[in-house]
C-alpha cells in the first residue's frame, strides 16, 4: 500500500510529442494553492474582474516574454486567477523548416522558473516556491473542444466561488 502511494502518476500522455503543432489547455496552480496572483472583484451586479497582485503582474509579464523565448508559441487565451492560471497555448512551426522550438514542458518550466525567481527577488526571499511542481494539460482535439476551453477561461472569474480551485474568499 505504501509503495503504491509513493508512486507518482505521470500526468503527460504517454507517447505523445508535446513539441508538435497543436493547441493545449494548461492549468498551473500556486504552491499550496495560495491566493497570491490576483483578486476577483465585482461578482454580482458588476461583471467579475481580475485585479492582479504583484505576483500576478510578474506572471502576466513573463507570459508576454515567452513569445520572445519561444517564437513558435502563442497564447490564444489566458486568465490569471487568485491561485492558478489557465492558458490556451498554441505551438506552430509555421513556414519554418525547423521543428517547433520548445515543448509544453519547456515553456512551462521557463514560465515557472522566471516568475518564481522574480517573485523571490520582489519579496527579498530565496528558495520560496511559487508553483506546485506539475501542471495539468489537455490536448485540444477539435473546434468544439477549443471553444469549450476558451469559454471556460473567459468565464472563470465570474464562476470563481464555484471553481474547483476556490479555497475561500479572495
Amino acid at each position: 500500500m505504501t509503495e503504491q502511494m509513493n508512486q507518482r502518476k505521470h500526468p503527460r500522455l504517454k507517447g505523445y510529442d508535446y513539441g508538435q503543432d497543436g493547441v493545449y489547455f494548461i492549468t498551473a496552480c500556486t504552491n499550496k494553492k495560495r491566493k497570491v496572483l490576483s483578486r476577483i472583484v465585482g461578482r454580482g451586479l458588476a461583471p467579475a474582474a481580475v485585479l492582479l497582485l504583484p505576483a500576478g503582474q510578474l506572471v502576466s509579464e513573463e507570459l508576454e516574454n515567452l513569445k520572445t523565448r519561444f517564437p513558435t508559441m502563442s497564447i490564444d487565451q489566458a486568465v490569471i486567477m487568485p491561485n492558478h492560471i489557465h492558458l490556451l497555448l498554441r505551438l506552430s512551426a509555421g513556414a519554418s523548416p525547423r521543428p517547433t522550438e520548445g515543448t509544453i514542458m519547456d515553456i512551462m518550466r521557463v514560465l515557472k522558473s522566471m516568475t518564481t525567481r522574480r517573485w523571490n527577488t520582489l519579496r527579498g526571499t530565496a528558495g520560496q516556491k511559487l508553483w506546485q511542481p506539475s501542471f495539468y494539460d489537455h490536448i485540444i482535439r477539435d473546434e468544439t473542444d477549443y471553444l469549450t476551453k476558451w469559454n471556460y477561461i473567459e468565464t472563470n472569474p465570474a464562476r470563481w466561488a464555484e471553481d474547483e480551485y476556490y479555497t475561500g474568499r479572495g
